[in-house]
């Protein structure tokens, strides 16, 4: 396994047990990961997406937070540019984090009280887990190289 995956994963799990919810925790990895594209405002963007929505239990919010990731790298900011390259990047990684978990329901995927300690524990694995497979989605896709220029890949 890259050292790159492993980085990812150990931030996105460092960063949950510092304080930051699942979505949070993997924009700003991969914030910092390719070389912060992003400033603090921007950040704070993820936040309402944590606990499947602010709690209502839906999408997971490491999921969602992929997902912003991944639009840094082919989302538009034009209406007149096409949106088919982020869409088919939302799917394709939608249809991994799928596989690779049986769900993207939050509800789903962690059974337990939110905030116990038991459901934190699912959702640190979970965290650190999505920000492994969204390092290898990026790195298969091609979207940065392996010593992370920014992006190879644009629009």
């Amino acid at each position: 396994m890259s050292e790159a995956i492993l980085e990812a994963r150990s931030r996105a799990g460092n960063k949950f047990k510092e304080g930051l919810n699942c979505s949070e925790a993997i924009v700003h990895t991969f914030n910092e990961m390719l070389d912060k594209p992003l400033n603090s405002e921007a950040l704070k963007m993820a936040t309402g997406f944590g606990g499947g929505l602010g709690h209502a239990g839906c999408m997971c919010g490491a999921l969602t937070g992929s997902v912003m990731v991944l639009g840094l790298f082919k989302g538009r900011a034009e209406p007149g540019l096409p949106r088919e390259p982020a869409y088919d990047l939302a799917n394709d990684f939608h249809n991994r984090f799928l596989k690779q978990n049986g769900a993207t329901c939050c509800r789903a995927l962690n059974l337990h009280e939110f905030d116990s300690p038991d459901h934190l524990r699912g959702c640190l694995k979970l965290t650190g887990g999505t920000a492994k497979l969204l390092m290898e989605f990026i790195l298969e896709k091609e979207l940065v190289n392996a010593e992370f220029s920014w992006p190879i890949v644009q629009g």
